[in-house]
């Protein structure tokens, strides 16, 4: 094969030892890679019912089709594992040299089972594997520790993958750091490395990655290069993802003081315009990336003069409007403290947002807090409460199991206003005014997620209307939903999805021409309608239920207060309505289970009596 290896490495931490196995091209075709050929290697290797958190439960990374390649935006791996957050599929993302370095390595994927007597790492050496001490590590941060390792290497090409404090303490929305400033944030596989002993994963690869057609490739890439700098992509470069501030605060969907408000009266002051102008210190991008869009933020006075962090969008929604904070350098601040102590910022964001909401209705007191005064648009407070999240300690130890457990736990009322979906907090889209937009959070088989259904696009580009639910928004969302699969398994970055006329016949011509293997756009489409049914079987092998697929009370309950959506709300008729029509539109029974029909034509039909489906 060219572009891919056929080859995974397995490893048992549990007895020290690896092995590689080749996978057919067949395999590769089916799943392609990244999200889709992790989750099809780990429904294969997961008992069903694992405790997330136990040694039976594998942690898979898996490579794009164009990963070490000349493909714009195409060095970048999925990781995969049963979520300690949800209890569901756990999948997430992240990009860069350590994608390339697997590669290089002779690898399309590493399949992580078992537990290590003691803190360990793994350093991968082309064919070598090592299980490498790693008790000097425990305790250090993500970017401390990738400098550790390096030193200890002799080499500054290797790339590490490796968990901060929280990892260690089983935060559950724990991530993994590569790269220094990359994470596979969401779904809390940071935990699952924890939960292994597992401190880092550094790879050194020395071998080159060939391509089936080279010209042809190279003519397609320079194109996409070309046009990686053109328009589609202008808002990218200059003010990052945080340029959609301002154009969800008019929309009155920017999610504000724990989804109380959708919109922020001080949106002008944590914009991306006002990022740029005042705390923007460079611009950096990944690997194989034309367009560099992660903006690094650093402080130069104040109360948190030093610190220094990339902020996205999602970032700044969790750590400021969610929060009531306006003071963009205690963003910039926790922002910072989640990436060395590792844990994702969304969730960060809406725990704490949470804890806030709980502590001016009377069910949090300072005395259960350490002494915090835990008021919206308290930054004293709340990035000291980040450090108690990290470390479990006093009220950190209940705000680290995230929103649901945490609400579940304390209960009186709380759960009314816990922000999440299948136990992930949510994005930064206030859907009481995005009906659209509503249906694929629920229904995101990894939880409430804007990437893995980014059914946001009809809504706030004004292709549907936006308050309304109609027939034909459960095929839209499914639609959203395939293409977005296609994206996280060949895996290229959706930021680069503009650039593309014709999707399909595109990516199928530059996928066969890499790798050798003729893929048509029809079968392309077919393959993100196959990736998305294997999750759903996955968490229907899980104990997943329609009941899962849901929305926060608040969103069915509370209006939204003021702005040009006031008084919008999902009742509860026109979300029945909205989710019955995707299982519809996706072939499935109104339990939301797929036929033995659909599963055959997505060639799953081996995987039917998995889920009690004749």
């Amino acid at each position: 094969m060219f572009g891919y290896t056929g080859n995974v490495l397995y490893v048992d931490l549990t007895v020290g030892k690896s092995k590689v196995e080749h996978i057919s091209e067949e395999l590769c075709k089916k799943y392609l890679g990244g999200v889709g050929l992790a989750t099809r290697l780990l429904y294969d290797l997961n008992p069903p019912n694992v405790d997330p958190l136990s040694p039976d439960n594998t942690l898979v990374f898996a490579l794009g089709a164009f990963a070490g390649t000349m493909v714009p935006t195409g060095s970048k791996h999925g990781i995969a594992a049963k979520s300690p957050l949800t209890g569901f599929i756990g999948d997430s993302l992240a990009s860069s040299f350590w994608s390339q370095a697997l590669r290089r390595a002779g690898y399309d994927a590493v399949a992580i089972k078992g537990r290590a007597e003691k803190p360990t790492y793994l350093f991968i050496d082309d064919n070598v594997v090592q299980f490498r001490d790693a008790k000097h590590l425990w305790g250090k941060g993500c970017l401390e520790t990738d400098n550790l390792i390096k030193e200890e290497i002799g080499d500054e090409i290797t790339s590490v993958s490796s968990i901060g404090p929280a990892g260690e303490t089983l935060v559950r929305f724990a991530c993994i750091t590569n790269d220094r400033t990359r994470q596979a944030g969401r779904t809390g596989l940071g935990a699952v490395m924890g939960s292994k002993n597992l401190k880092a994963v550094a790879i050194r690869g020395t071998k080159a990655v060939q391509v089936a057609k080279l010209d042809e490739v190279m003519e397609l890439c320079l194109d996409l290069y070309e046009k990686c700098q053109g328009t589609a992509t202008e808002k990218y470069r200059i003010l990052g993802t945080p340029s959609n501030v301002l154009v969800l605060n008019r929309l009155a969907a920017l999610p504000t003081k724990n989804w109380q408000q959708a919109t922020f009266e001080a949106a002008e002051k944590v914009s991306g315009e006002y990022m740029l102008e005042h705390y923007v210190s460079r611009i950096t991008a990944c690997s194989s990336c034309p367009i560099a869009c992660e903006h690094i933020c650093t402080v130069k006075d104040g109360p948190y003069a030093g610190s220094v962090a990339p902020i996205d969008y999602e970032s700044l929604y969790a750590l400021g409007p969610d929060c009531y904070i306006d003071y963009f350098p205690a963003i910039i601040k926790a922002a910072e403290l989640c990436d060395h102590y590792g844990m994702d910022t969304i969730s960060t964001g809406g725990v704490i947002a949470w804890a806030m909401e709980c502590y001016e209705k009377g069910l949090f007191h300072k005395n259960d807090l350490d002494g915090l005064e835990l008021n919206f648009g308290n930054h004293e407070a709340y990035v000291q409460l980040i450090h108690q999240i990290a470390l479990r300690k006093g009220i950190g130890n209940l705000l680290a199991e995230g929103v649901k457990r945490a609400s579940e736990k304390l209960g009186k009322g709380s759960e009314q206003f816990a922000m999440h979906i299948k136990g992930l907090e949510l994005p930064g889209y206030d859907v009481r005014g995005l009906k659209t937009t509503a249906l694929g959070l629920a229904i995101a088989t990894r939880g409430g997620c804007h990437n893995r259904s980014p059914s946001y696009e009809p809504d706030v580009k004004g292709k549907v209307d936006r308050f309304k639910a109609v027939k034909g928004q459960g095929k839209l969302a499914m639609e959203q939903e395939d293409f977005a699969a296609l994206f996280d398994s060949l895996i290229l970055c959706k930021f680069i999805r503009g650039v593309f006329k014709d999707f399909y016949a595109e990516a199928s011509k530059l996928y066969t021409l890499t790798t050798g293997i003729e893929i048509t756009a029809r079968e392309l489409k077919k393959t993100g309608e196959r990736i998305c049914n294997l999750k759903k079987i996955f968490n229907i092998r899980e104990g997943w239920t329609r009941k899962d697929d849901h929305l926060p009370q608040r969103v069915m309950k509370d209006p939204i207060p003021f702005g040009v959506a006031k008084g919008a709300f999902v009742t509860e008729a026109e979300f029945d309505f909205l989710l019955s029509d995707y299982y519809e539109a996706r072939g499935w029974d109104e339990h939301g289970i797929p036929s033995k029909q659909k599963l055959i034509e997505l060639e799953l039909g081996d995987l039917a009596k998995d889920i009690g489906v004749r």
